[in-house]
């Protein structure tokens, strides 16, 4: 497969096992608090999930000093890797009976995974370049994506109508980040 596919397996493999960690993660702490469903879904699922996320690309980080193009798409990766494993855990735990619920719960999940992935990898790009932001910068990327994770998952968790908002806001979110980035670069070239 060569060298540079080397990598890219080895950030899906990464985002997939912190997405299985997580799930043993997050019920551990659901059991030590006695959360219930919504509790665990609104408050211990999102930092679980984003610190799991976080952590093999802090060791890219540290170990391998990459360049800020590959601190992003290395985060994407992992974070794209993650909610493809965790809607393919979903669909087995919970079946396909009504298709366009899946086939939304996966593009909105997927993308809010690539956000949150996203806000970290393209901050961390710029944090992990000054020494005196990488701690401070660090936590707050983590505290931004995490924060963004419970808001989504809140929707999900209540229901009805802002479940289906929450689908829709990521890939509304992405969408609106492609045009303006698109648009800027254009800008950049006339």
């Amino acid at each position: 497969m060569g060298k540079r596919q080397r990598k890219f397996f080895l950030f899906c493999f990464a985002g997939m096992g912190a997405c299985l960690l997580s799930a043993y993660i997050n019920t551990f702490f659901a059991a030590l608090y006695r959360a219930d469903t919504f509790t665990t879904t609104t408050e211990i699922a999102p930092v679980v999930e984003e610190v799991m996320k976080f952590l093999p690309l802090l060791f890219y980080l540290l170990i391998f000093e990459p360049k800020r193009e590959q601190i992003k798409n290395t985060a994407v990766v992992i974070a794209l890797s993650f909610a493809t494993f965790e809607n393919v855990c979903y669909l087995i735990q919970n079946g396909a009976g009504h298709f366009s619920f899946i086939f939304f719960r996966g593009i909105g999940t997927g993308a809010m995974h690539v956000i949150c992935g996203a806000i970290v990898g393209g901050g961390l790009a710029y944090v992990w370049q000054r020494t005196w932001l990488k701690i401070a910068g660090t936590c707050g990327l983590l505290g931004a994506a995490i924060t963004f994770h419970a808001i989504y998952n809140l929707l999900i968790a209540y229901g009805s109508a802002a479940q289906y908002i929450a689908y829709l806001l990521p890939v509304l979110i992405l969408t609106a980040g492609k045009l303006i980035s698109r648009s800027s670069i254009c800008l950049l070239y006339t």
